[in-house]
Formats: structure tokens, sequence, C-alpha cells
């Protein structure tokens, strides 16, 4: 493969902005209260504080963000009085919830649990509060029903009304909540039947309220005591026979795996079949671009996956899927069994030597392969931070956003060569967080390049499409996001928002207040770029790089990033779509 001044490839804007939203997308409110100091101004007045516990809030103080530092007051950043989070647990108060609270129009999280509130709960808490997600008024005295119009605050994660005096029925409007994963009412006097879609919601959640009936507590109308106790008795028997009966079956599969593992290598059930067919090839050779010290051979990819098994597993792409392999000299690989090939063996051989040519910093390096009968593996470079993805959806830490605007970057540069700096140029058949790798520095390593023409017959327009349509891996992508009701992709989502003026919605609200508001701006604009509807008034790949490139050489941003210079000169043209 050569370097080329090629003419870019229309799905390539497209493709990044998928990069782009995975490593912003989450939700920020769209409108920003400014008076804030009023709403706890009023609330300071209308509650009654015997323990002088919000008394202390001073507002004498006109500097910026200084009700920040309030008891029970969390801010969105320190810069600004606009509140995220109101916390007033446990303080005695007394009184109803104050009006005034409407002007806290951005809170998101409001915790007035066990203090002495009486009155209603407001029928316009929705409207005061839109953007609301955790509402817990537990353990007051609140009176009189629980308002239906609470199915108005369409963000709702939780609601705890637990430990009040609340009557009347469970509203069937809050079963419209589609975000919501917490809903206690416990100790109540509520009756009447429970929503269908609350029977999700364990029955201590319900606890109290003897008027109640319906899943999780129990069916309406009732069953006698006797009908009661022989169904809790032949409950009790059937989970104390099941438990015996799972402790046989656990004891007769660790006897068998025992005796396998005395055999051999054990072998993961779910890959035993392809496994236990490549076993007659196990003395092949692994071909590699570079000549080893020791010949590697099937036999040790099998010990180095434990036979290919489930708990190996790196990451299923519609590629294949890649295994950890640990060597015996404590080296580690990535190895990926891939999917049906349509190209001979020769063909395929040619293919992989040119792809294994292929170097660039922000690339896996393809090391090698092995051909045993039908199947083909490939060897690549292990990198130690595993995918994108699992960053960004399984391992719980937060990624800050020097990190992220790394990450872009990098991968950035990446497909940019790719699309522009070779001929012909290399297609991903499917770009999403699960073929961005990241090294141990957290840069980009995008995995599975040139493997399109292996498997299938795809075209650029093909790639557009699947793209378009959130071909993110191996299912398509709903943003977490989105309005309730939205149907389509993560693209259609930033569309949405790009076309209303709202994209700043698409922020991680995790990011804000960090000290790099202005930057997370300028890609969310380049983010927008990519997404538009029509292919060809999308940023290519290369412009997109260079914006990127632009903004980190900005004094003040996150980092410089110029060590790995693009390995092209390729100017910009009209042509680029």
């Amino acid at each position: 493969m050569t370097m080329n001044n090629t003419k870019p490839i229309p799905i390539s804007s497209t493709i990044f902005s998928i990069t782009l939203l995975l490593i912003l997308s989450i939700q920020l409110p769209s409108v920003i209260a400014e008076d804030d100091v009023k709403c706890l101004q009023g609330i300071k007045t209308s509650l009654n504080d015997p323990r002088s516990e919000i008394s202390t809030w001073n507002f004498s103080n006109s500097s910026k963000g200084f009700i920040c530092s309030f008891s029970g007051v969390t801010c969105w950043n320190d810069q600004e009085n606009r509140l995220i989070s109101l916390t007033l647990r446990g303080l005695g108060l007394a009184g109803s919830v104050p009006q005034d609270i409407k002007f806290c129009e951005s809170l998101q999280n409001l915790d007035l649990s066990g203090n002495n509130l009486t009155g209603s709960v407001p029928s316009e808490i929705c409207s005061w509060l839109p953007y609301l997600v955790n509402l817990d008024l537990s353990n007051n005295g609140f009176t009189g029903e629980i308002p239906a119009s609470l199915g108005n605050c369409s963000f709702l994660n939780s609601i705890v009304l637990s430990g009040n005096k609340l009557s009347g029925a469970i509203p069937v409007e809050l079963s419209s909540l589609g975000r919501l994963t917490k809903f206690s009412v416990a100790n109540n006097d509520l009756s009447g039947s429970i929503p269908s879609s609350f029977s999700k919601f364990d029955a201590s959640d319900f606890d109290g309220n003897s008027g109640l009936c319906g899943k999780p507590v129990g069916n309406c109308g009732g069953l006698s005591k006797k009908n009661l106790t022989i169904i809790v008795a032949a409950g009790v028997l059937g989970a104390v026979g099941s438990l015996l009966l799972g402790f046989a079956m656990w004891w007769w599969c660790y006897s068998k795996s025992s005796r396998k593992r005395g055999s051999g290598v054990d072998i993961d059930d779910d890959s035993s079949s392809w496994v236990d067919k490549v076993r007659a090839y196990k003395l092949v050779q692994v071909s590699l671009f570079q000549q080893p010290l020791v010949k590697v051979r099937l036999v040790d990819l099998m010990i180095a996956t434990n036979n290919f098994s489930r708990e190996n597993v790196i990451v299923s792409t519609q590629t294949g899927t890649t295994y950890r392999a640990d060597l015996s000299d404590g080296s580690t690989l990535a190895v990926k069994r891939l999917n049906i090939c349509k190209l001979h063996e020769r063909q395929f051989r040619v293919e992989m030597n040119k792809l294994g040519q292929l170097r660039h910093p922000n690339l896996t390096p393809l090391l090698g392969y092995c051909i045993a009968e039908d199947e083909k593996l490939l060897v690549y470079k292990y990198m130690s931070n595993g995918t994108l993805s699992s960053v960004l959806h399984k391992n719980g830490n937060l990624l800050d956003w020097p990190t992220r605007f790394r990450i872009a970057v990098s991968a950035a540069r990446g497909l940019a060569w790719l699309h522009h700096g070779c001929r012909p140029a290399i297609l991903l058949q499917n770009v999403s967080s699960d073929v961005i790798y990241l090294d141990e520095d957290y840069n980009a390593r995008i995995v599975d390049f040139g493997l399109a023409r292996l498997l299938t017959s795809s075209s650029d327009q093909s790639n557009e499409i699947s793209f378009a349509n959130g071909g993110l891996g191996q299912r398509p992508l709903k943003p977490a996001a989105a309005e309730e009701g939205f149907k389509g992709n993560l693209v259609n989502w930033v569309n949405q928002l790009s076309t209303s003026g709202r994209i700043t919605d698409a922020i991680d609200k995790n990011l804000l207040g960090t000290g790099h508001d202005d930057e997370i701006i300028q890609v969310l604009q380049i983010a927008g770029n990519c997404v538009v509807s029509q292919p060809r008034s999308r940023w290519s790949m290369y412009r997109v790089s260079e914006a990127l490139n632009n903004i980190a050489q900005e004094p003040g941003v996150s980092q410089h990033y110029d060590e790995f210079p693009l390995l092209f000169d390729l100017k910009d043209t009209d042509d680029i779509a």
C-alpha cells in the first residue's frame, strides 16, 4: 500500500462523529436558571429552622458562586450561582414546600427527607423543576394524594415518598416515567391497585399500606390465611428442593471439569466446537511479520487463551471475537477469531501481508495470522487499557476531559491517515467504541482496519448507511439522555439537538465546570458538522483532524498533541464531504 493524496471518502466524518459523541454524550439541562439566590432566600424565610441549620446562609456576599459554599447546596460549578443539588436531610425543618423553590430551575436533585414538613406534595413541582432527576421527600408529614403531574417530570430516576401520610391511589400517570429505577411509597395510607409498570420494584417499597394490592405485594382480591399459608409452605419447600438440586448439579459439573483439567487445558463450552475442530492443526505455525526469537504455533495460542475461553474475551465485533492471550514468556497478545471470510487462502495471505505493513501511532499493529482449515486467526499487539467502550460504559471510571480529548485527537489522526493517506483508502466495516483500543497513555489505537474487504463486498455507500443507522458494534445505540419516546440512534439524536439549537444537551455534565468548557463546546461544534443530514456537507476526516489539532494548539487548552504529526500533506478542498 502506498501513501498518496486521494479524494476523500464521504463516510469519514459520520464515522468519526460516533467517537466524538460517545466521548461526550450524556445530558445537560439546556435551560439555565438565573435566580437561584432568590430560591434559597425564599427557602430560608419560609421554613421554620429550630436548629438554625440554614440560618447560616448569608446573602450579603455577592461574589461569583458564593451560595455554592452554603450547607446542603451543590452547584454545577463554583463560578456561578446555579444549583444542581439541594440536600436538607434530617434538619428538623418545618412548614410546607416553599414556592420559591421554583427559582432553582436547573435543580436536578432535591432531598428534603427526615424533616417535619407538612401539607401536600406540590402538583406544580415538575413545572418548577423541569430537570428533576432525584426526588426524596421521605419521613415527613405530607398528606393528600400523590400528584399525577409527577408523571411530567420526564427525567426522574428516583422518587422516594415513604414515611408520610399520603393517601389515595398511586397515579397511573407515573407509568410514563421510563427512566425510573427507584420508587418507594412504604409506610403511608395508600390504597388501590399498584400500576403494572411498578411490579419491577421490591415489595418492601410498598409495605405499610394496607389498602394496596397488585404485584409485587399480592393479587387484588386477596387470599385466605389458609391458602396463603399453603402457598408460602409450598414456596419454601420448592426453594429448598431447587437449592439441593442446584448443589447436586454444581457438584457434578465441578467433578467433570476437574477431570478435564487433569487431562489438559479446560475448554470453554461456547468455543469447544470450533476449538475441537482446529485441535488437529495445533502444530501449525503462526505467520508473524517480524521474525520472532521463538516460533509460535497454534497450540501456544490455545494455551495462552485457555482454549479461547469466554473469560479471555476482550470484545466481540462484527468482524469477530478477540481474546487475551497470555504467553508463557510473560508477554500478552490479542488474538481475533475472524468471522466467515470470503477470500481463498492465497488471497487471504496477500491481504494479511498488506495490512501487516501498515504502521501508524494510532493503529493497533497487526503482528501476524494463523490459518487452520476454515478458521482464520489474527494476532495483534495487546493494548493495556482495553477498548474505549469498556472504559466509557463498563469499568465505572470517569474519564477527565484532557484524557477524552487525547482519545478524540488520536482517533481522528488514525482515521484521517487510513482515509486520506493510503491508496486505496482503508475502510472499516463498522467504526465504534469497540474497535478503538487505548494504549497505556490513553492514545487511541484503531483495530479492524482493512477487514471489510475480507468479510463482505460492502461499498462506500453501504458503510455510510451502516453508520447513519447507528451500527455501533453489534447493535444500534440509543442515546441514554434522549427524550422519552425518541426513536433513533446516536447520530439521529445529535442531528435533532443540532438543528434545534440544543447541541449542548449532548455534553456529559460531569465535564462542565472543570476549566475546559470552551474547548468542549468547540469539539461539539466539530461533531455537529460531522452528522449533518447531507453527506456531501459533512466534514472529511482530514478536516476534522486538522480542526482538533488547532484546538489542541491553542494556549490554555488541555494539552499539546504534536508528537504524532499526520504522515501526509493533504490540503482540504471543496470536494471534501
